[in-house]
Formats: C-alpha cells, sequence, structure tokens
C-alpha cells in the first residue's frame, strides 16, 4: 500500500495549491523520486515495483494542478513558471532526506525539464546522487509557425489563461488506455485521452525554461536521458503509434541532453513510446534493463 502526504504549498494567483508525496517504503536508505509530464500523474505501480525490488525506497509527487492535488479552482496544470514547482520539489527531498542517504530524480516528459532546472539550483548540496529523464521536453514538437508565436509570448499576452487553439489528438491516448489500443489502466478525468488545453501563460513558461536549458546547466549529478528511437508524428491513430514518440521529438532530446551538465549519457530504444516505461513489454524491459546498469555504474 503506497502512503500519502499532502504538502500545503503557499498560495498562488488562484488560490490554495497542495501537492501530493505517494510513498512506499521498504526501509531503504536509498529512495527515488518520481516526476510525472503534462496531462499526468503516477499511476506507474510497476516503475515503483521495479526500485521496490532493487532495494529502493519508490516515492512520487503529483505536483500543484494535476493528478490527485488537482483543487476544483484550480486550471489543469497552469503556471506561470516552472520555478513555481521547485517549492514542492524542496520539501519532497527534504522529507525524503530525514530517512535516506542517496536520491534519484526520475522525471518523465515535462518532469523532465523540470528536474533538471531544479538540480542546477541546488547543485553542490549533494541532494540528489543522480537523475534518470525519461523523454525529457526539451523542445517544442510543432511546425516552425507555432514555433516561432510560442517565441514571442510575452507579458501580458503570456498570462492569458483562455486555451490556445492548437487542435488536440488523443493518438497518445489511445496507444496508451486499455479501453483502447493499449494495455493500461488509469483515471482519464486525471489523464483525458486528448490531453489538458494548452494556454498562453503555460506555453511561455516552458519556451523560457527550455531557452534556459538550451543556454547550458551544470548539474553535478551524473545524468541518464531516456528516449524512443524514433519520433512520429499523426493525427489519427495508426498501430505504429505503439512503437514511437507521438509526443515529442528524440532528436531534440538528444541534441539538448548535454546541455544538462558534464556527466550524460543518453540512450535509445528503439520501439518505445512517449512514456517508455508504458512501452510494450520486451521494450520496457530493455528500458528497465538500461536504468539498472547505469544506475549500478554511476549512482551508489
Amino acid at each position: 500500500m503506497y502512503e500519502t502526504t499532502v504538502l500545503t504549498m503557499p498560495p498562488d494567483y488562484e488560490g490554495e495549491v497542495v501537492a501530493t508525496l505517494i510513498s512506499k517504503r521498504t526501509g531503504s536508505r536509498r529512495a527515488v523520486l518520481y516526476l510525472h509530464g503534462f496531462t499526468d500523474y503516477f499511476f506507474q505501480d510497476h516503475l515503483a515495483d521495479h526500485y521496490l525490488a532493487r532495494g529502493i525506497d519508490f516515492y512520487a509527487l503529483d505536483l500543484r494542478k494535476y493528478g490527485r492535488s488537482l483543487l476544483p479552482h484550480q486550471t489543469r496544470g497552469l503556471v506561470r513558471s516552472v520555478t513555481e514547482y521547485f517549492p514542492e520539489i524542496d520539501e519532497a527531498v527534504r522529507l525524503i532526506r530525514r530517512d535516506h542517504d542517496e536520491l534519484t530524480l526520475n522525471a518523465h516528459s515535462t518532469g523532465g525539464l523540470i528536474a533538471p532546472l531544479w538540480a542546477d539550483r541546488v547543485r553542490g548540496r549533494g541532494l540528489v546522487q543522480g537523475l534518470v529523464l525519461n523523454s525529457p521536453f526539451f523542445d517544442l514538437n510543432v511546425s516552425r509557425p507555432v514555433r516561432l508565436a510560442a517565441d514571442l509570448l510575452k507579458t501580458p499576452l503570456s498570462y492569458v489563461t483562455r486555451p490556445i487553439p492548437l487542435g488536440s489528438s488523443d493518438v497518445y491516448g489511445r496507444s496508451l488506455h486499455r479501453d483502447h489500443d493499449g494495455e493500461w489502466h488509469y483515471d482519464l478525468e486525471l489523464k483525458p485521452l486528448g490531453g489538458f488545453p494548452v494556454h498562453a501563460t503555460w506555453l511561455a513558461a516552458i519556451r523560457r525554461a527550455q531557452r534556459r536549458l538550451h543556454a547550458g546547466l551544470q548539474v553535478d549529478a551524473p545524468v541518464l536521458v531516456l528516449t524512443s528511437g524514433k519520433g512520429l508524428r499523426v493525427r489519427d491513430f495508426v498501430p505504429e503509434a505503439r512503437s514511437a514518440d507521438v509526443v515529442l521529438d528524440p532528436e531534440h532530446m538528444a541534441r539538448w541532453a548535454t546541455s544538462i551538465g558534464p556527466h550524460v549519457t543518453c540512450v535509445r530504444v528503439d520501439g518505445g513510446v512517449h512514456d517508455l516505461v508504458l512501452s510494450s513489454e520486451p521494450v520496457r524491459k530493455q528500458v528497465f534493463a538500461e536504468l539498472d546498469r547505469w544506475m549500478d555504474a554511476y549512482v551508489g
């Protein structure tokens, strides 16, 4: 059974804010903290079980305005800066480090953008011993006109909270959920097939964070970047969507991986989907094998 701890954060421009720390522990002195992506929350029990089988206590953080932390008055996923997540990560890490000597951050997609920025901020303090980034959101996977428009977002336009009419696709959701073309069960209220609406505020925050990463960080812990072997851009579901990243471009991840710090390993996994641990069983076995090999070599 998981334990749940609600972290009360200072109110923001929408009012009350909480984050939720989920944990399953065996009494180890080693721990991992999982950070999810956009339109997401923690539900990957098999990921927790994998770490626990290695003797590593597992924690996951449902960030503000997502999953178990979403409050009725809040706009899903809305932040004006990714630094708004830092206080709940700080608090989660403080709680974890009371009982653990070693901590690895395992972050997916947008979480994979937030995690290295946070780790760069706390470098030199020994708080984190490794980062595992699963298909990190290092760049926009959009057409050139949309990219240029995103880079022109400035205050006060970037504080417009109405959704941007980018259109939505349910291809990725359909490829995952067992009620459609996938094998996984999760709450479609918390993780809708077509994703959350994208707001100018959020997009401007993401682009600022990406530019900060592109300029170069100095994360002082070893980093593993895991990506799919290929990307695929489609508007309607095709069987190939179950063996490619249909959300982001793995080439972007590989290109910007070395901007994180001096010690980065990048591994491409053929047949992987955007969340690599939700890939087909043979592929996710390879993902876990790569993860284990890297942790044995560089963490602990």
